[in-house]
């Protein structure tokens, strides 16, 4: 039987290991909350960056509506006013809302963005001359780009849009009041059915572009036909090391159409140095820095008069010129990437 010495002299010896016991658990505890911690910080920058993107996307919201409503009243008088002069009058009304509206929203992309612009080339442009803008295309923040530089610049910015499109409620009648170009196009099993409306699509939007001869217009076409992206370049199997292969069709159908218009081809390059950032990242302030390159390239009288459709010797030539002015581009994305790094 031991005696109580005994029994107290061994609980002295392990109270030591009590003690660093504790001492290593007030130690290990705020290290064991880290991971929990930056959870917590993690969560709580994520709901601010969306609460910001959600309150500039209510800004853009807000200023559309309130710009929509007299684009649409502007509209409707357009569309039953007989006189071509009250017509060409209001639309010039409904550029200025157009160019308001971008305004605007520019405002408050630059509110929520610390942007670094770097734009090149924007001398020598004229708000009353006929463009016709070609450019790279890697993400919907393209378009607020390109409409932000060259806001008052240049005529207000058109895209071709599909025929079938007018009847879109609300929006087919804000595009046709606001002049974009509509453009009507014959697949190729339509036409070997019907062989008698070959060349009546291109006749059509033809007579449909004859309105822009009223007043000067800028027409942008993204050759690309898509954003670029790796798996894209890849999947097409483009020769290009930052672009896909350009689709001629859109740019020969532009120049058929309104090619004896156009005073120049704006050539603009963009490049995103911290790479491409979505529509979403840019209304929650992620659109740091972006750099715009503007050449300005003649229309040449080859370019108009060809006939792309039928004649092959003028469709191989304009796929050399396309494919020429694309590799200057793409060799320019990468200088200007190596510039920057």
């Amino acid at each position: 039987m031991r005696s109580s010495a005994h029994v107290t002299a061994e609980a002295e010896s392990r109270q030591p290991h009590k003690c660093n016991k504790r001492f290593a658990d007030a130690v290990l505890f705020p290290l064991n909350c880290l991971p929990f911690v930056a959870s917590v910080f993690h969560l709580i920058r994520k709901t601010i960056r969306n609460l910001k993107g959600f309150l500039t996307f209510s800004a853009c919201t807000v200023s559309t509506i309130i710009c929509f409503v007299p684009i649409i009243l502007l509209a409707l008088l357009k569309l039953v006013l007989p006189v071509r002069a009250l017509r060409n009058m209001i639309t010039r009304w409904l550029m200025a809302i157009g160019e308001f509206w971008v305004s605007l929203n520019s405002l408050f992309f630059a509110a929520a963005n610390a942007t670094t612009w770097d734009v090149r080339g924007l001398d020598d442009l004229s708000r009353n001359q006929w463009y016709l803008v070609v450019a790279n295309h890697q993400t919907w923040v393209d378009i607020v780009a390109m409409q932000t530089v060259f806001n008052r610049r240049i005529p207000f910015l058109k895209f071709f849009i599909k025929q079938e499109l007018i009847w879109f409620p609300f929006l087919g009648l804000a595009w046709w009041a606001m002049d974009m170009p509509f453009m009507k196009r014959y697949s190729k099993s339509y036409l070997a059915a019907h062989p008698d409306k070959k060349g009546k699509d291109l006749e059509a939007t033809r007579r449909a572009c004859e309105k822009f001869r009223d007043a000067p217009t800028t027409v942008i076409n993204f050759v690309e036909g898509t954003r670029f992206t790796e798996e894209k370049r890849e999947k097409r199997g483009s020769t290009y090391r930052h672009l896909l292969t350009p689709r001629a069709g859109g740019i020969a159908l532009a120049l058929s159409s309104m090619g004896d218009m156009f005073d120049a081809i704006l050539d603009v390059t963009l490049v995103y140095p911290g790479g491409a950032p979505n529509f979403w990242a840019m209304m929650c302030g992620e659109f740091d820095h972006v750099i715009i390159d503007v050449k300005k390239r003649p229309v040449e009288d080859w370019l108009v008069s060809g006939d792309y459709e039928n004649d092959r010797d003028h469709r191989r030539q304009f796929h050399r010129w396309l494919g020429s002015v694309w590799e200057e581009k793409d060799r320019k994305v990468t200088s200007t990437l190596e510039e920057v790094a």
